[in-house]
C-alpha cells in the first residue's frame, strides 16, 4: 500500500494545485512571458542610446564623426551647444555627450594628439560600459580613415581568422533564454513544494494526514513527485514553445536526455523546498528564505557568470549545489550537443547531492511534522 499511497497523496497535491489559481497564473507566467522578457530586456549589446554632440570644430573631420553614429547601436545624435549638455545629462536625456574641441581636424594634421571629451552617464549600467568602447572605437576609426590620404599605415603582422561555435550569431537571447529557464526551474520547484507544506498548515490538514496510516515519508516523497513532475511538464513545454518557437533559440542536443538532467536535479530542489518549508510558517517567511538561499544558488551556479571567474574557494564550495551541475550538463547537452558519455558526472552528482538533501529533509520533516498541525 506505500506505493499506493504516494500516488495517491500526490494526486491530492495535484488537485490542490489546480484549485489554486495565483499558482498556476505564476507557473505560465515564469515559463512563457517572464524568460521572454528577461530575454529580451536588457541586452548586452549597444542598443538605441541616446547621444549629444557638441561640435566646436565645424570641420569636415568632426562632421564625418558626427555622421559615424546611427542606429541601431546609437540614436541619430543631436547636435547641442556646451551650455545645453550638462542639462541634457542632468535630465536623463543623453547617456553619452561627445564633445569635440576647437581645431580639432588641424591638430590631428598637425601629428598632435587633441582630446576629445565624452561624458557618460554611468547610472545606465547596461550601455555605459559597453557604448564608451564603441564610441571610443568609432571615433578613432574615424579619424584613421580621415588620414589614410596623408599617411601610411603598415599591414597587419597576422590575420586572426575566428570561427565561432555553439552561438555563430553571437546572439545573447540564445544564452540568457536558457539560463532564464535553468533558473525558474529551481525557483518554481522550491515555491511549490514548500508553499504545498506551507497550505497543508494553513488549511488545517495536517491533522487529517497525522490521523492516517500513512508514514512522513511517503506525505513527502508525494509533494516530491507530484511538483517535480508539474515543473517537468511546464519547462519542457517552455523549452519547445518559448525558446524554440518564440525566440527561436536552436536546441542542438537531445531534449530526452535534458529532461532526464531536469528531473535529477528536480529531486534535489524539491527536496530543499521540503526543508525551507518546515522552517517557514507562513508564505512570506518562505518568500524571505527563498531569497537567502536562491540567489547565491544561481548567481554563483556558473548561469550568470562563467564559474572560472569566481574565487577558487567559491568553485569548491558550489560544487555541492545542484544548480552548479544542472548549469553545467544543460549548457552542455543544449548549447554543444553533448551525449550521457559526457554529462554523465553531472548526473552522478545530481543523484548523490539529490539524495543528500532528501534524507536531510525527510529527517527535518519527520522532527517537525507534530508541530505544524
Amino acid at each position: 500500500m506505500r506505493a499506493a499511497n504516494i500516488l495517491h497523496l500526490g494526486i491530492k497535491e495535484l488537485r490542490s494545485l489546480l484549485r489554486d489559481p495565483i499558482m498556476l497564473f505564476l507557473i505560465v507566467y515564469i515559463f512563457s512571458f517572464a524568460i521572454y522578457a528577461s530575454t529580451k530586456a536588457t541586452p548586452d549589446t549597444l542598443h538605441k542610446a541616446p547621444i549629444a554632440i557638441v561640435d566646436e570644430d565645424r570641420s569636415p573631420l568632426s562632421v564625418r564623426i558626427t555622421d559615424a553614429f546611427f542606429p541601431p547601436h546609437f540614436q541619430t545624435p543631436v547636435l547641442i551647444t556646451q551650455a545645453e549638455m550638462d542639462a541634457r545629462m542632468d535630465a536623463g536625456i543623453s547617456t553619452f555627450a561627445l564633445d569635440i574641441p576647437p581645431d580639432f581636424q588641424r591638430d590631428v594634421l598637425a601629428g598632435r594628439r587633441p582630446a576629445v571629451q565624452l561624458n557618460v552617464d554611468a547610472t545606465r549600467m547596461s550601455q555605459a560600459f559597453t557604448g564608451s568602447g564603441y564610441i571610443q572605437s568609432i571615433v578613432e576609426g574615424e579619424v584613421r580613415s580621415f588620414l589614410q590620404r596623408h599617411r601610411t599605415e603598415a599591414a597587419p603582422v597576422a590575420d586572426l581568422a575566428m570561427r565561432v561555435r555553439f552561438n555563430q550569431e553571437l546572439n545573447k537571447s540564445w544564452f540568457s533564454a536558457v539560463m532564464e529557464l535553468i533558473n525558474n526551474i529551481t525557483m518554481l520547484a522550491i515555491i511549490l513544494t514548500g508553499a504545498a507544506l506551507i497550505r497543508e498548515r494553513e488549511h488545517g490538514t495536517v491533522e487529517h494526514l497525522l490521523v492516517m496510516p500513512i508514514t512522513p515519508f511517503e506525505i513527502m516523497t508525494s509533494k516530491v513527485w507530484s511538483m517535480a513532475l508539474v515543473v517537468l511538464v511546464a519547462s519542457a513545454l517552455s523549452l519547445v514553445f518559448v525558446v524554440q518557437g518564440w525566440l527561436s533559440v536552436p536546441i542542438e542536443g537531445s531534449l530526452i536526455l535534458f529532461l532526464a538532467g531536469t528531473a535529477l536535479h528536480l529531486f534535489a530542489a524539491t527536496s530543499l523546498g521540503i526543508f525551507l518549508g518546515t522552517l517557514a510558517r507562513s508564505m512570506p517567511q518562505l518568500g524571505l528564505l527563498l531569497m537567502l538561499v536562491l540567489l547565491p544558488l544561481q548567481i554563483l551556479s556558473g548561469s550568470t557568470t562563467p564559474r572560472e571567474s569566481m574565487p577558487e574557494f567559491i568553485q569548491y564550495v558550489m560544487m555541492a549545489a545542484p544548480n552548479t551541475h544542472f548549469v553545467m550538463l544543460a549548457q552542455a547537452i543544449l548549447y554543444r550537443g553533448a551525449g550521457f558519455s559526457v554529462v554523465w558526472p553531472q548526473f552522478l552528482s545530481l543523484i548523490l547531492i539529490g539524495t543528500v538533501l532528501f534524507s536531510f529533509s525527510l529527517a527535518r520533516f519527520r522532527k517537525t511534522i507534530g508541530t505544524m498541525a
